[in-house]
């Protein structure tokens, strides 16, 4: 008994160790854009989370262009009048490395309406749907790996002009921090977008989940390829297992390696090719195992790797590098492309034949330097309190990607500091309604605001004295009231300055005035209330702000005064009046006092025993 305690005791204790340093499972956020609730789709019953919150747009009833589209019913499309550019912000996203996919969808009974729109992942561009993308399976998905750091994604859909971007569905799954090293560029400021991921030998698509990979590594789709021609090779497949698959730090799922291609006589060389985007970079990615029967050893397939036309490995012998049979084996490196081919030749040199078992093509991304934080929600606080029509977007970053920057906003890229600034607001004639506040102050770097020909009313803010970069400030032609702020005259960069057609009031600050003799223009005009330089009406004793709050305060207390003045000889009068009135009822008093003489004699007559003294009654009030 106490042996097989010690026993339990042991193989718990082991237990809990085990699990105790076993990894957690990796962060993953799959929304079913447009839907309502949490769903959940077979085969492998995943988990979607309903679309809440997340953006604009509208949702309506989906259709998926391509089986391997997941089983969703819903999707979320953009028009233009919610404005050119789109974006899923997505919160509370754990720092670390990511794989974000996108599905994109066709609206129910529009499948003849194929969008054509571009994708950005964090401010850069990872893809942009080219005609026909419908009809084939590895473009109705856009699909990238890059860091987040921010605690937050924004994953943005910008038109242009072929259409409403429609989405189905958005995963962002972890993946482990080294996955897919290529080499000393790799790194954060790196985005891998998948161009191709091909498995060899088969003729069924699959996802990891579908191989019951590790989650750790995504959930890759397989693009299955059973030839790469007629006659050009033949498929090998194998159940046995395979070593050294699903390691880290890309954890390819064993069954991967089950199938692949090799070479025949009529053709030894094993050659595919597929189109690429000129003049970018690739980081190729190639997977082996041997698993035909006919090669036994080492050295029985030896072969080169060519990658349009120059030799990137040689003398590569699958058993020899991988360590056995049924081992795999994987090879990358990173090309520069300039034409739109991609062309990989396997070149035998023993044996006759090649093998080929997968193909992974990623274009390498520089990724965008992002917008000052800070700026970003000036501009946000900025867009909410102007009341800026929908059609202008303004969502995600308003400097890139640079192919679609804010309409309105100017921007400005500091090298020192790798980030983006706005330096110009041009956001004239355009039906503006609401006010200007002092989170404008906060676009430290601007030189030029245009808000004229607008409805913009309210009062200028004090803080735009603050933005000492500032040349050209033209408010003309709104319904701004109140004074011109005195620190309006530190803007000493300040050349141009269009206050006319306002409702402005007061004295023009003397800095500015004194700025007119050094070749400024300003312009005054349309303010009837406004006075104290050449062109304008003469003021009168001028008055500080804090003047103006002493009067107004002495104005109040004259009226408390008032009313309590008023109060009390309202009181006053009353009393004398009521004086009055006990004088007259004296005079009358001999009259009054028969009369009650006798109405008591009656009642004493009537009821003598109810009698009392004067003693015991008091004093009569007509006495």
């Amino acid at each position: 008994m106490l042996r097989f305690t010690l026993l339990w005791l042991l193989v718990f204790l082991f237990a809990s160790i085990s699990s105790s340093s076993a990894r957690p499972a990796p962060y993953a956020m799959r929304i079913s854009c447009g839907a309502r609730q949490n769903i959940r789709t077979p085969p492998t019953y995943t988990r979607w989370y309903k679309d809440f919150a997340y953006t604009g747009g509208i949702p309506a009833n989906a259709t998926a262009p391509s089986h391997i589209t997941p089983p969703l019913k819903t999707l979320r499309y953009f028009p233009l009048s919610e404005g050119p550019e789109n974006c899923y912000i997505i919160n509370r996203v754990p720092k670390g490395h990511y794989s974000v996919r996108i599905f994109f969808g066709l609206v129910e009974h529009e499948i003849d309406n194929e969008p054509l729109f571009e994708v950005s992942i964090e401010g850069t561009i990872i893809h942009s749907l080219k005609s026909g993308w419908s009809k084939n399976d590895e473009q109705v998905f856009a699909e990238a790996l890059v860091f987040l750091l921010d605690g937050s994604v924004s994953i943005c859909f910008h038109s242009t002009g072929h259409g409403d971007p429609t989405i189905i569905s958005i995963e962002i799954l972890q993946i482990d921090e080294r996955a897919y090293y290529f080499g000393p560029e790799w790194g954060r400021g790196v985005i891998l977008k998948t161009t191709s991921r091909l498995t060899c030998g088969t003729s069924k698509p699959k996802f990891d989940e579908d191989y019951s990979g590790d989650h750790w590594g995504g959930d890759r789709f397989w693009h299955p390829i059973r030839t790469f021609g007629k006659n050009a090779d033949a498929p090998r497949s194998t159940e046995s297992g395979i070593k050294k698959a699903s390691t880290v730090p890309n954890f390819y799922p064993e069954a991967l390696y089950q199938s692949a291609v090799v070479s025949t006589d009529s053709k030894p060389d094993l050659a595919y090719t597929m189109d690429v985007d000129p003049n970018k970079n690739y980081s190729i990615w190639l997977h082996f195992a041997e698993i035909d029967a006919t090669i036994t050893s080492a050295g029985k397939r030896v072969f080169d790797v060519l990658i349009n036309g120059d030799t990137f490995f040689e003398n590569v012998d699958v058993v020899g590098m991988s360590g056995d049979r049924y081992t795999a084996l994987v090879l990358n490196t990173t090309v520069a492309l300039s034409g739109r081919t991609l062309t990989i030749t396997l070149h035998p040199k023993k044996g006759n034949h090649a093998i080929l078992t997968a193909i992974e093509v990623f274009q390498v991304i520089v990724a965008e330097s992002k917008t000052s934080s800070e700026e970003v929600r000036a501009l946000q606080s900025l867009k909410k309190s102007l009341g800026l029509p929908n059609r202008f977007g303004w969502n995600g970053d308003p400097c890139v990607p640079k192919e679609h920057p804010w309409s309105g906003a100017d921007c400005h890229f500091d090298k020192s500091g790798r980030k983006w600034f706005i330096d110009g607001l041009g956001l004239d004639n355009q039906g503006l309604r609401g006010s200007l506040t002092n989170e404008i102050s906060k676009l430290h770097h601007l030189q030029s605001i245009n808000l004229s020909g607008n409805s913009i009313h309210g009062a200028i803010p004090s803080s735009l004295g603050a933005v000492t970069s500032l040349e050209i400030l033209d408010l003309s032609y709104n319904f701004l009231n109140g004074s011109i702020p005195e620190s309006l005259g530190k803007l000493t960069a300040l050349r141009r300055l269009n206050l006319n057609g306002n409702s402005l009031s007061g004295r023009v600050p003397s800095a500015l005035g004194g700025r007119l003799l050094n070749g400024a223009s300003f312009n005054f005009t349309d303010n009837h209330g406004l006075c104290g330089i050449p062109g304008l009406p003469k003021c009168g004793p001028h008055l500080s702000a804090g003047a103006k709050v002493g009067i107004a305060f002495a104005v109040f207390l004259s009226l408390v005064l008032l009313v309590i003045c008023s109060i009390c000889w309202w009181k006053r009068r009353q009393n004398i009046l009521r004086a009055q009135q006990i004088a007259a009822a004296s005079r009358s008093a001999p009259y009054a006092k028969s009369r009650t003489q006798s109405s008591h004699d009656i009642q004493m007559s009537r009821n003598p025993s109810r009698g009392r003294t004067a003693s015991e009654n008091g004093p009569s009030l007509l006495s």
